[in-house]
């Protein structure tokens, strides 16, 4: 009989008694020590460097909803409540209370993180954050995200809530596209929603419209601007072109400006600070492009079968060629006439004498033959 015991399932039954035991005395343990141990501080962690709310905002909502916590028993101290007022601010995303048996009380508040700022056809405006969700602006902080304007009809009624209209979901894909990519991210300023309900991306340097259309496939709608940008850019300059299409898939339309457009274009007048701040944003994000051209050409093989349709302007290379001629013809002219007012003026200052003398030789030699 004692052969067909098993005594190992018998010790597994006898440990978990064991620890379920302790387990239930530590718990009474703990009710006992919260009758006793009372709040001594309150420890409140916002990490990250957006700041939507501060620590008095969340202190006062504390005092709102629950009174003041310092002195107040532990066990009277309802920390869920705490966590569902707390969490009710639109600019927070998650929220920890707990406390400790030394008499603290911890809430850790994970604020939203916005992606992109909407303002739509009716003049409101408010921020989109990772997940989608709708949050409203803050007069605390402002952050520093891609910009949607034009034909947006998405409402906001000042709370947390999704994302309804197609074109408001294409400018959140795209924004979060944008914000993973560091190229695209230094280069892409703005968003707009012209009158066709297309989007058009505003770039730091150039000043082409880059209409993307949709937000479907957008990787590759990316990769062909980044190959138009490696042939097309370092030839022709960064203002050549109107506008770049990127709407069909593995293919590139654009619309070329004449030579009198980028001429103004590159003679705008504008302050000096404002000039400088350009010049040094455009040179960070140029090389940025350029790293990113390099390591293109190294990983992949050079033969990009990408095709582009321009409606070209009238070729300028002939005319500076020409007046370049005009200008060398003209330089070898002034030099011949310069010469000859030289001879003329060395032949009027020799004196009379040497005039005679040379006029005598010819006498001479005459009669010599």
């Amino acid at each position: 009989m004692l052969k067909r015991i098993n005594w190992k399932a018998i010790f597994k039954v006898f440990a978990w008694l064991t620890c379920l035991a302790g387990v239930v005395v530590l718990m009474s343990f703990i009710g006992v020590k919260k009758h006793t141990v009372k709040c001594a501080k309150i420890e409140i962690l916002i990490p990250g460097a957006d700041n939507f709310i501060e620590i008095e905002e969340i202190d006062a909502i504390l005092k709102q909803n629950q009174g003041d916590l310092i002195g107040r028993n532990l066990e009277g101290i309802n920390l869920h409540d705490i966590e569902k007022s707390i969490a009710a601010n639109p600019y927070i995303g998650f929220v920890k209370v707990y406390a400790d048996m030394n008499g603290t009380v911890f809430i850790e508040v994970k604020q939203r993180q916005p992606v992109l700022r909407i303002l739509n056809a009716g003049g409101q405006d408010y921020y989109v954050d990772r997940d989608g969700l709708k949050m409203p602006v803050s007069p605390n902080f402002t952050a520093n995200v891609l910009v949607a304007s034009g034909n947006i009809l998405e409402g906001f009624n000042g709370k947390v809530d999704t994302l309804m209209t197609g074109i408001a979901k294409d400018l959140y894909r795209t924004a979060v596209f944008v914000k993973k990519d560091t190229l695209w991210d230094a280069q892409i300023e703005q968003l707009y929603v012209n009158e066709k309900n297309d989007i058009e991306m505003v770039p730091r340097v150039g000043s082409q419209r880059i209409i993307l259309g949709n937000a479907k496939d957008i990787a590759i709608k990316m990769e062909n601007l980044l190959a138009f940008y490696k042939q097309a850019m370092p030839k022709v300059g960064w203002n050549a072109y109107r506008s770049i299409n990127l709407k069909y898939i593995n293919q590139i339309v654009c619309e070329k400006r004449d030579s009198l457009a980028i001429k103004k274009i590159e003679k705008l007048i504008v302050p000096d600070s404002i000039v400088q701040q350009r010049q040094t944003i455009d040179a960070e994000v140029k090389a940025a492009i350029q790293s990113e051209i390099n390591k293109a050409t190294q990983t992949q093989p050079t033969n990009e079968t990408k095709s582009v349709k321009t409606t070209e302007a009238a070729p300028v290379k002939a005319e500076t060629k020409k007046v370049e001629k005009a200008k060398i013809t003209t330089t070898v002219d002034a030099k011949k006439t310069d010469a000859k007012k030289e001879k003329d003026k060395e032949v009027a200052t020799k004196p009379k004498t040497e005039q005679k003398t040379s006029s005598k030789e010819k006498d001479n030699k005459k009669t010599n033959r």
